[in-house]
């Protein structure tokens, strides 16, 4: 289980997050929604201090990390509970799919490089890339190296992976591949935190959603509470735009044709 108590952040004088409480059970799939801006991406990289909160707890199972008195090793043990799954893949150029994958096993979990690489091809299969595996990033496409970020965390087997906006990145054709993906390990039962922008994504893969804006939860609760029946005035606000512009596109699309 993840919580966390009261986490505040500031950039200078700006107040980004406000004070947020929030639940994860096991096996949980949450996705945070919101305008940009409202400190979706701040409060996934506050759980696992690559942003330090200047307020706050940050829980997992029953580790507890303080904002203020956190030092060097809770930070490291509580970063080994958790793998991130970044916008722009984040892959060693010169490193191999293969390599890549390993080296948090090497480096972070100290695991003999046989191990490694057994383990790495073993994930490497579920994301869809084992004939990529000797492959440089250079010679992927977006899709596939964000597949390969996938295969990183997974490798790693952390208490919950954290997916900051995981499509924003791709080409809009690319997007479908790496969806599909991250839904086959929400089916798996692994714990995931992920921001993103695609709603209709959110809607089929989430346990439970919660919608920001301006540094504060103004909803929370399961999908069909959510997308279907909204109590708060701004997160109606937001649907109907989200709505409108998907509306307007699929016409676009069909004037194209």
């Amino acid at each position: 289980m993840i919580q966390l108590r009261n986490i505040q952040k500031s950039f200078g004088n700006q107040l980004v997050l406000k004070g947020i409480d929030l639940t994860v059970n096991k096996g949980e799939v949450v996705s945070i929604l919101g305008p940009s801006g409202s400190g979706k991406t701040t409060l996934l990289r506050c759980i696992n201090f690559l942003e330090r909160p200047n307020e706050g707890q940050v829980i997992v199972d029953d580790f507890k990390v303080n904002s203020k008195q956190a030092n060097k090793k809770e930070i490291l043990t509580l970063r080994k509970k958790t793998a991130m799954v970044f916008q722009q893949y984040n892959l060693f150029k010169h490193k191999t799919v293969i390599e890549n994958v390993m080296e948090g096993l090497i480096i972070v979990q100290k695991q003999p490089k046989e191990t490694a690489r057994k383990l790495a091809m073993e994930v490497i299969e579920k994301v869809g890339l084992t004939e990529k595996a000797n492959a440089y990033p250079v010679q992927l496409s977006g899709g596939q190296q964000q597949r390969v970020g996938i295969a990183r965390a997974l490798a790693l087997n952390p208490e919950v992976i954290l997916l900051d906006e995981p499509t924003s990145a791709l080409d809009p054709e690319l997007v479908f591949e790496v969806l599909e993906v991250i839904k086959r390990i929400a089916d798996e039962g692994i714990t995931m935190i992920i921001v993103t922008h695609e709603v209709s994504f959110a809607k089929d893969v989430s346990d439970y959603i919660v919608f920001m804006d301006q540094g504060e939860v103004v909803e929370e609760g399961i999908p069909t509470v959510i997308f279907n029946n909204p109590k708060e005035e701004r997160t109606k606000r937001f649907f109907k735009r989200i709505n409108r512009e998907e509306d307007n596109l699929e016409s676009n699309l069909t004037n194209a044709i």
